[in-house]
């Protein structure tokens, strides 16, 4: 106890004991265990993420975030896969999670939205948490950022280039954040003055290989785009692949742009101009408001913010996104062209 009180500056202590405390800490370079003092706070040591996300960029980058905020709070991070996409399939692989020692959960998309899921957990009477979910329950935690209004911001910087032509990959309609993109992609165009009925769309479902068969649809039109706004990044990727093997400079002949800045954002060429969605930090948020809910309902004296967090994100310019060329305007050859085969660094 009278380490502890020193460890945490309290008070009742002589000072003659706090320097001998001291003294003792920097010779046996001791170090406070986390995990026990969360214990000994009562706050959660086991905390389950349930994921099933197609996008391995996204993923990694959410694990990331998970597990930096769980390490710095002292708890443990139990992760489980939903691989099913049926709702009796979800049901079932949540209730088996449900059962082990998880005291709350954490919820990226896909599975943040998927009715099933938040059931079971009601149901067990486990907390949990959202990301990205667009129309989150009342009183529920929710933590994303501002879908529509990123989306409006990388079609103005697109009209802002010159493009009038655009064509939109949307991603999986299972997710309230593709249509808030789709949604902020049509109000900026509406704002140009741009018939939206002329514009091509193509459904997608935040896959690279959905992303592959958008993208030749568009370029397979009497009129091609002259740009493509994808979802996210693996389906932006996709695009730049097609291109290049259609024989299309990226961006002199067409130009590219996704959404998330994952690490694929800047590993295939040229770079995307892409949304930053600050996903690492998204998920350590939703841990913080997660612990925050488990004390308040154990009765500790701090005030939790018990809301829906918005994080701030990012327009990030690269090289896939530039005017449109001349050559932009003339219908493309499908096959591999003069371009080869994807570029990849």
């Amino acid at each position: 106890m009278t380490v502890s009180r020193v460890v945490n500056g309290g008070a009742n202590v002589r000072e003659t004991t706090r320097v001998a405390v001291l003294e003792a800490i920097a010779k046996l370079n001791y170090s406070p265990n986390s995990a026990a003092r969360s214990l000994a706070a009562g706050e959660a040591t086991q905390i389950g993420l349930l994921y099933s996300n197609p996008s391995a960029a996204y993923l990694s980058q959410f694990l990331i975030g998970a597990l930096a905020a769980a390490r710095r709070a002292g708890c443990h991070l139990v992760l489980e896969a939903c691989e099913g996409e049926r709702p009796d399939e979800q049901a079932e692989a949540t209730r088996s999670f449900a059962s082990t020692s998880v005291e709350g959960v954490i919820l990226p998309p896909p599975l943040s939205e998927a009715a099933p899921v938040r059931a079971e957990l009601e149901a067990a009477g486990i907390p949990w948490v959202s990301v990205a979910m667009g129309l989150p329950p009342e009183r529920s935690l929710n933590v994303r950022i501002d879908d529509f209004g990123a989306a409006s911001a990388m079609t103005r910087h697109l009209l802002d280039l010159g493009h009038r032509n655009i064509g939109f990959i949307r991603g999986n309609p299972n997710q309230t954040s593709s249509a808030e993109r789709y949604r902020g992609f049509v109000a900026a165009l509406e704002e140009a003055g741009i018939d939206v009925a002329s514009v091509p769309v193509e459904q997608g479902y935040f896959t690279f290989r959905s992303g592959i068969v958008a993208t030749e649809r568009l370029l397979d039109r009497p009129n091609p785009p002259t740009a493509i706004f994808a979802s996210n990044d693996d389906m932006a990727a996709a695009a730049v692949g097609v291109a290049h093997r259609r024989g299309l400079h990226v961006p002199q002949d067409l130009s590219v742009v996704g959404f998330d800045d994952t690490s694929l954002a800047t590993t295939i060429w040229p770079e995307l101009t892409t949304i930053r969605q600050p996903i690492a930090a998204m998920a350590e948020e939703a841990l913080t408001q997660l612990l925050a809910r488990l004390r308040n309902e154990r009765g500790s004296s701090e005030e939790p913010t018990l809301k829906e967090q918005i994080l701030d994100h990012q327009l990030i310019v690269r090289e896939s996104s530039g005017p449109p060329g001349e050559a932009a305007a003339r219908k493309p050859t499908s096959g591999r062209g003069r371009g080869g085969s994807p570029n990849w660094r």
